[in-house]
């Protein structure tokens, strides 16, 4: 089996949309008929990474076996190193990487989370992901928090998405809306609360003492990402949970920011080298004993491939992350994946197990 093609596009998922909010996805085909599907990160509508793989790493993969894949992209990333290592280009190999297992696994007959190591379940709980409300007031938060209830989630996250420029912004607002969202789900309810990068040092641990009080679970990148002591010393002053790693492309970044304290990490399936960078930090975590809760908020391609590792992870301690509901989980596949009474059920068909409806793909692609 040799590949014979690689493409890379973006999927638009409304007719006004911008090339900045599209999907990034990359298609590879073999000699045989099977092909396997793959998604980048969409920061910036994923052109950064698309551009790499069509005009670098394409060529470097047509006539290979994809059943070398690991090989192939070692290669690969240590040829555009110098581009550096992290960002946009571990995007482009985390897509590829989900493709290569798509492809192994149809090649194989077998689901993905088997080629792995076997399923500890497969059915996943998920918690809500629920992002915007740093521009909604008090009572918006929790009207989009109840309508969000009602997919039976088994924890949410309030996110706040803010432009990170302005640090400390709304510190007693923030607080504010932490507090209704209790209020609303009643004490024993799981909840997590993402600052996005959002606080000064000082800040996080005003937002993050409240938190404790309102028996939230985790607390998500309070600091900025690149400020690793940082997230490190506020993880280690608080009681709460302090996660990160969203934002973190390389394992040895991962682990700079185990070292510096964090104890929850949570690197992204489409940005740390897909299936295989993700398996090697949950290598990284349970050797260093820390949770390891995977990052994703893409609806399909992105979100399959995460289940097919959060299903093997003998260490999984949270629910699964599933972002605001959305047509893009439907538009381009026959069997996408949705939950059912709160759960998200693996499928047992080859590869990711996604059906890629090619007529409705060609319609909202762009090369």
């Amino acid at each position: 089996m040799k590949i014979t093609a690689v493409e890379a596009f973006q999927v638009a998922w409304n007719p006004n949309d911008r090339p900045q909010q599209r999907s990034a996805f990359v298609l590879v085909r073999t000699d045989d008929g099977i092909s396997g599907i793959g998604e980048a990160s969409p920061m910036q509508g994923g052109r950064a990474s698309l551009g790499m793989i069509r005009d670098d790493i394409a060529p470097m993969l047509i006539g290979q076996d994809p059943l070398d894949h690991a090989v192939l992209l070692e290669k690969a990333m240590h040829t555009l190193v110098k581009l550096g290592p992290e960002g946009a280009l571990t995007g482009a190999l985390a897509a590829l990487d989900i493709a290569l297992w798509d492809i192994k696994g149809k090649r194989t007959g077998l689901p993905i989370y088997k080629l792995i190591g076997g399923a500890w379940k497969t059915t996943i709980p998920f918690y809500a992901s629920i992002g915007g409300n740093g521009e909604r007031s008090v009572e918006q938060v929790c009207k989009v928090v109840e309508q969000r209830l009602k997919d039976q989630p088994a924890a949410v996250k309030i996110r706040f998405d803010n432009t990170r420029t302005s640090l400390d912004a709304n510190i007693s607002g923030d607080i504010a809306k932490a507090r209704a969202v209790r209020k609303l789900v009643g004490d024993g309810f799981p909840l997590a609360f993402d600052a996005n990068n959002g606080y000064s040092i000082g800040g996080a641990m005003r937002v993050g003492r409240a938190l404790e009080e309102l028996g939230y679970w985790w607390f998500e990148e309070p600091v900025q990402h690149y400020h690793v002591k940082a997230m490190g010393e506020v993880a280690q002053r608080l009681d709460i949970t302090v996660s990160a790693g969203e934002q973190t492309y390389t394992l040895p970044a991962l682990a700079d920011l185990i070292d510096a304290g964090v104890r929850m990490v949570q690197p992204d399936i489409v940005k740390m080298g897909g299936i295989t960078g993700l398996l090697r930090c949950a290598a990284l975590a349970h050797a260093h004993g820390v949770e390891l809760v995977p990052h994703q908020t893409q609806p399909t391609i992105g979100h399959a491939a995460n289940l097919h590792v959060v299903a093997s992870l003998l260490q999984g301690t949270k629910p699964a992350e599933w972002n605001d509901p959305s047509t893009r989980t439907h538009a381009v596949f026959e069997n996408p994946p949705v939950p059912v009474n709160g759960l998200f059920k693996l499928s047992d068909e080859p590869g990711l197990g996604l059906r890629l409806n090619e007529v409705e793909l060609k319609k909202r692609r762009i090369d």
